[in-house]
């Protein structure tokens, strides 16, 4: 399953993009952390919206040994939420603890083969991917959640188990592609 461009154990695909801190970012940046969460993004999106605060403590509870990214590649003449300075006020607003970049040219998502926001990418220390789908089986009510698969995943790769759940479908507003 995975994607149709990377497969469990696929190396990442590097990037070097901007983010809302004014910096940019490449998997370089991250290769202190024991794990690399990329996120497929955006503003507009009520799934990602509905998870916002949940990724956030996510970055919270494994800031030591996990490094989340988010990168929003929509389409922004269509969709103008999902702009670069939509992009910095949207961080700014929520205090985004990791950090928010801006994939223009949408070769990012295309290289990892990315269809919707959120779509969850985690990488192993070596940058191979261990798990992709979604972050937990509920969507819309946090306190509902049976299964939290992205943290799951999380714990049982830092532990050095085998994740007992590599992939899940993804669920989400589709990417914007650009016409």
């Amino acid at each position: 399953m995975a994607t149709d461009t990377l497969q469990l154990g696929s190396t990442a695909p590097d990037f070097n993009l901007p983010a809302t801190d004014d910096n940019n970012y490449s998997l370089k940046n991250f290769a202190s952390k024991k794990a690399l969460v990329v996120i497929f993004s955006c503003n507009h999106c009520p799934y990602v919206q509905a998870y916002e605060d949940r990724i956030i403590e996510i970055q919270k509870i494994y800031f030591d040994d996990v490094q989340l990214v988010a990168i929003n590649s929509n389409d922004v003449e269509d969709y103008p939420d999902d702009s670069f300075d939509h992009m910095k006020e949207r961080a700014q607003t929520k205090r985004f603890n990791f950090p928010y970049l801006r994939d223009d040219s949408q070769a990012v998502a295309k290289a990892y083969g990315a269809t919707h926001t959120p779509e969850i990418f985690l990488f192993d220390q070596e940058r191979k991917l261990a798990f992709h789908g979604k972050i937990d089986d509920n969507w819309q009510d946090p306190k509902s959640v049976k299964s939290k698969y992205l943290r799951n995943a999380i714990d049982e790769l830092l532990a050095g188990k085998k994740i007992s759940v590599p992939e899940t479908f993804t669920i989400g507003c589709t990417i914007k592609w650009k016409r």
